[in-house]
């Protein structure tokens, strides 16, 4: 086995200090630029902690979905999915969130720290409606910092060049992937048939 390294001095004795501009990104705030990537993101992954562990969620609409109420609150509906509810539930013991924002063609993300508490209240929600139907719940971010991220990783997967995308069916299918890790209960080519005819139905 390699030697692990589990110290924070020789974590930055390996990697050294970061550089000014690393460090003066970090603000307590959005500022006009960074409230401007996140009313342009149509995507964002939800970190959370909970009692059983960590989760982190995808969480994708039109862009502005994510509403900024003032510099420091984010109003984010929690759109329809599959009532796992992990980060929720998380949210429940332990309030801070970590949201990376993503916009498509742009190889700098929008990372926001803070904290989150959960509200039904019937008018926010219901201002939050698609096609009529409002979520359930909306999720209320006090932002402690926010910072965007640079383009390397983004660059260094290729994320956005048309020429990385593969073919769809290259890969095991939902239904697959469902048979597979239940042990044949669940999925198949019947779950996939019906999950291309169920998903555009159920969005909102």
């Amino acid at each position: 086995m390699p030697a692990f390294i589990t110290d924070v001095a020789a974590l930055e004795a390996l990697y050294g200090q970061p550089a000014g501009p690393s460090v003066a990104k970090e603000v307590d705030r959005l500022t006009p630029g960074y409230r401007a990537v996140v009313e342009a993101s149509p995507f964002f992954v939800l970190a959370t902690s909970g009692l059983d562990g960590l989760d982190a969620s995808p969480r994708g609409d039109g862009p502005g979905f994510v509403r900024v109420a003032d510099e420091r609150t984010l109003l984010v509906p929690d759109r329809r999915g599959n009532n796992r509810i992990d980060s929720l539930r998380n949210l429940i013991h332990d309030p801070r969130v970590a949201l990376l924002f993503l916009v498509p063609g742009v190889d700098e993300t929008l990372r926001v720290n803070g904290r989150a508490a959960i509200t039904a209240d019937p008018d926010l929600c219901a201002g939050f409606a698609v096609d009529g139907k409002a979520p359930k719940t909306v999720l209320v971010v006090t932002i402690e910092s926010v910072f965007f991220q640079c383009a390397r990783a983004l660059l260094r997967s290729r994320l956005w060049d048309p020429a990385s995308r593969i073919d769809r069916k290259s890969l095991p299918s939902t239904g697959a992937l469902l048979a597979e890790a239940s042990a044949g209960r669940e999925g198949g080519e019947e779950y996939d048939r019906s999950l291309a005819e169920r998903i555009p139905k159920s969005l909102y």
